[in-house]
């Protein structure tokens, strides 16, 4: 049994699989780096579709002044090629000797636009116009003018595609001042990344009952509005330490640490306990109870596959979990 041959590609399909692969060998030898010096190593020029309309024109002007000897003709052409030429010196000038700088990105929940902020430091004694940047291969642009011996800062977007943690994609930055005749171009690969945290659950169930201490053996449970037993109404005489101030702040009720079962008893929040769900589900539930029992003020300790987070609170103790579950 004979099987027809595959029909060749034609030629421009070739053509662009080829280009691709240059493009991804080119790209892959750039360096990594959060800060960037642009020379004549790294800064591109090429005319563009004005420059050569221009340069279509400019022949044309000459080809025909030639032809029947106009003196005005000659110094049209030449003046117009001067100016083309004094226009590709400053358009290269603007990018080259520009430092860029990406500051370090904050992290997101999965959904979310991550918005990096790179600046721009020139430290030249003229000012720098028109500098666009944007992710490679797209056309939000986001533009900016650099004052001499000073800087700004550029904000380019983009979506993860998921939790995890992800290299920055790569950026190029681009000029066309002054006439937009050449385009002067660089390619930039930044070595940061960015930390993406499972999407929280937008209606969570209540938090888990409490876990004896080792070595208690007293069980705790939990309130039917899912509070965990750690907090109490507010007593008086209370102390001002032990005090929910987030609880206050939420719903106006005042409650306070129970220091007894604080003793007795731990929060947990396990993967193994999240309920029947898939594992992206039970991520995105447990994320939902951190966020929940950092706003209550109580201690919490988390358990992922091969991970496992002591009990705490507080800033340090979220972010923390919160990181745990976008690596996980």
């Amino acid at each position: 049994m004979s099987t027809a041959p595959t029909a060749a590609l034609p030629w421009w399909a070739l053509r662009a699989r080829t280009r691709a692969r240059v493009r991804q060998w080119w790209h892959s030898r750039l360096p990594l780096a959060d800060s960037l010096l642009l020379t004549q190593r790294n800064v591109y020029i090429l005319p563009t579709r004005v420059g050569w309309m221009l340069a279509s024109t400019l022949i044309v002007l000459l080809i025909g002044s030639i032809n029947y000897q106009l003196n005005l003709g000659y110094l049209l052409t030449f003046l117009l090629a001067g100016s083309a030429a004094a226009g590709m010196v400053v358009c290269h000038n603007t990018l080259r000797g520009l430092r860029l700088h990406l500051l370090p990105p904050q992290p997101l929940f999965a959904g979310g636009l991550a918005t990096l902020d790179v600046k721009l430091v020139n430290t030249r004694r003229t000012p720098r116009h028109a500098i666009a940047l944007a992710l490679l291969d797209t056309d939000h642009w986001s533009w900016a003018d650099v004052p001499a011996q000073g800087e700004a800062t550029v904000q380019v977007s983009f979506k993860p595609a998921r939790r995890g943690l992800h290299r920055v994609p790569t950026l190029t930055a681009e000029t066309r001042f002054p006439l937009g005749t050449f385009r002067v171009w660089t390619v930039w690969r930044p070595a940061a990344q960015v930390l993406v945290y499972p999407t929280p659950e937008a209606q969570p169930p209540a938090l888990p009952p409490g876990e004896p201490r080792s070595g208690t053996g007293v069980a705790a449970g939990a309130r039917a509005s899912g509070e965990f037993d750690g907090v109490r109404g507010y007593q008086r005489g209370d102390p001002m330490k032990l005090i929910v101030w987030k609880k206050f702040a939420k719903s106006g009720e005042l409650v306070s640490r129970d220091t007894a079962h604080m003793q007795r008893q731990e929060l947990w929040l396990d993967f193994a306990r999240a309920g029947a769900l898939d594992a992206e589900g039970r991520l995105s539930r447990l994320t939902a109870w951190v966020l929940l029992a950092d706003a209550q003020g109580l201690d919490y300790g988390l358990r992922l596959p091969g991970v496992e987070i002591k009990p705490g609170s507080g800033a340090a103790q979220r972010l923390r979990c919160l990181e745990a579950l976008a690596t996980c």
